[in-house]
């Protein structure tokens, strides 16, 4: 069995692009995995051919092997866009081997330790105050609306939520992003009042909504520095939460946050590598240690969290893609014995279900994982050329 094509395909997801990665050995099988060009990642597509060009003709079943050997050739300029490279190109070879050997790729890594995977509704309200249109739901316009939201996670079985930050400013719900440029505050970064009762206003909506027994998480992503998220974890407080999620690249100030706040502290979600989270593991700085398992790959993936485990640390994929990426962390929980919760985007695209065969099931809040050979979610070629992203 050798290599003989490697292509990549993407399709329009309303507010972002889907993309796939398609390698195609000689006796026919095909290997997918999902990536995205966005988040820092911005020519990915480029990084990954010129990768993977020197793997035509090659055998792709020495999957570790081939792994070590790209991570060797970008050495000098570890981790970021080649990191994120390696991963869909090794999360492709993955998706081939199980399908030659007819297993499940949680197979090849010892068999599940369990088979029902816990999820929590993620980004929930913010696509429907950004995005409500393409989503195809009512805008989220106030707090009551929000309300009427938490209701409707515990309706559908849910036993979690996160959300972001969203002000109210007086006429309805809005986005907040300085740490990634989209409003006002950057670069300083610094909390004021209304931001800090944006929160309790959203949380106390939230809570009311869903009930007690909900699992709420807030992600407040780089939006602030050390003293900001410190008041943060003041401000949310009576509010029970499952976790506050932060980020930030100083592991001793992560340490210093979670030694104040009030619940537990999850974060890591944009490190890559085992060398990178070593540090913060030092510093004891997360209760939840989140590993993004398209960024990371697969096999590197579970070191890192075979390494967490050694600090009894439990483990969470950041997942936020489409459905082949939810398969390849429904692997990773599967595998991994120190998982916390899986992160999932039920809010989407009216067409994302097109995109894909086979797209796992929620069940009472629990994701089934797959019992069909490799990751168990293949892409619908015709509905990704149907839907052409913008500006392709």
């Amino acid at each position: 069995m050798k290599i003989a094509k490697i292509e990549d395909l993407h399709a329009d997801a309303g507010w972002r692009t889907f993309s796939f990665l398609k390698i195609t050995t000689d006796d026919g099988l095909v290997g997918w995995s999902e990536y995205t060009e966005a988040d820092g990642s911005r020519g990915l597509t480029a990084v990954i051919q010129g990768m993977a060009e020197a793997l035509i003709g090659t055998d792709p079943r020495p999957i570790q092997a081939i792994d070590s050997l790209l991570y060797v050739k970008q050495v000098q300029a570890p981790n970021g866009v080649n990191q994120r490279a390696i991963a869909a190109i090794g999360n492709a070879l993955l998706d081939i081997k199980g399908k030659a050997l007819g297993v499940p790729v949680y197979e090849l890594f010892g068999g599940p330790v369990r088979r029902r995977i816990p999820v929590y509704w993620s980004h929930c309200g913010s696509y429907r105050v950004r995005n409500h249109e393409l989503v195809g739901v009512p805008p989220l316009r106030t707090y009551d609306d929000v309300a009427a939201l938490g209701a409707e996670v515990k309706r559908r079985g849910f036993k979690g939520l996160k959300t972001n930050i969203l002000p109210f400013d007086g006429e309805k719900l809005t986005g907040f992003g300085p740490g990634f440029g989209r409003t006002p505050g950057h670069p300083e970064l610094n909390v004021d009042r209304k931001t800090l009762q944006a929160v309790r206003d959203l949380l106390g909506a939230f809570r009311a909504g869903a009930g007690p027994d909900m699992g709420l998480h807030l992600d407040v992503n780089y939006h602030f520095k050390t003293e900001g998220y410190l008041q943060i974890a003041k401000a949310v407080e009576p509010f029970d939460l499952t976790w506050l999620e932060i980020d930030t690249w100083d592991p001793q100030s992560l340490a210093l946050i979670r030694s104040k706040a009030p619940c537990p502290i999850a974060s890591l979600e944009s490190v890559t590598g085992r060398r990178a989270f070593r540090p913060f593991l030092d510093a004891y700085s997360t209760d939840v240690a989140i590993i993004d398992v398209i960024w990371n790959g697969f096999l590197e993936s579970i070191k890192i969290a075979a390494m967490a485990e050694a600090y009894e640390v439990n483990v969470a994929p950041h997942n936020y893609y489409g459905h082949l990426c939810s398969a390849v962390s429904a692997h990773f929980c599967a595998v991994v014995p120190n998982f916390r919760i899986m992160e999932i985007d039920i809010d989407s695209v009216a067409w994302r279900d097109e995109l894909f065969i086979n797209a796992p099931i929620i069940e009472n809040g629990d994701l089934i994982i797959p019992d069909r050979p490799g990751w168990g979610v293949d892409v619908n070629e015709a509905a990704v050329r149907a839907h052409p992203p913008k500006g392709r």
